[in-house]
């Protein structure tokens, strides 16, 4: 069930979006007006309610030795969308994974690898568990950046 966010919530999330692992709990209550022991107790309410799911480091994947990023564009049958989806996640080189609403093209498919080997391994591997390749596109960069829908201001 939805979490309704005052505020102080919507304060400390756009402010964990920006950069989390940099940011205190007394910055954020500097921020939002209220004790560093207040953040630290909604925090803990937020993830607790699955509000915050996890925190997450953003890798340079080309400095890590995975110079290539492709997104397939996939097919997948609509009553095994979910179970296909969470089967391609335990593919090696698969890093997001994105399934849409309706129709086809319904699941996004995001990995990386060292060589074009790879990239046939797993799109083999995808094809092998049902869905139907669309489309394959080599992904130059990516940017994500904190989206203020929380209506919050510094």
């Amino acid at each position: 069930m939805p979490k309704e966010l005052d505020q102080v919530d919507k304060g400390i999330l756009y402010m964990l979006q920006r950069e989390a692992r940099e940011t205190t709990a007394q910055a954020i209550a500097d921020t939002v007006g209220v004790s560093p022991s207040t953040v630290r107790n909604r925090i803990d309410q937020l993830e607790t309610d699955g509000v915050i799911r996890g925190y997450h480091p953003e890798i340079d994947y080309e400095m890590a030795s995975l110079p290539l990023r492709v997104l397939f564009i996939c097919t997948a049958p609509a009553t095994k969308r979910t179970e296909l989806a969470n089967e391609i996640m335990n593919v090696q080189g698969v890093i997001d994974l994105r399934e849409m609403m309706t129709g086809r093209r319904n699941v996004h498919v995001e990995i990386v690898a060292t060589s074009t080997t790879d990239i046939s391994r797993i799109a083999d591997a995808i094809h092998d568990l049902g869905l139907e390749i669309e489309s394959s596109e080599l992904v130059k960069r990516r940017q994500m950046q904190p989206f203020d829908h929380f209506q919050f201001r510094e």
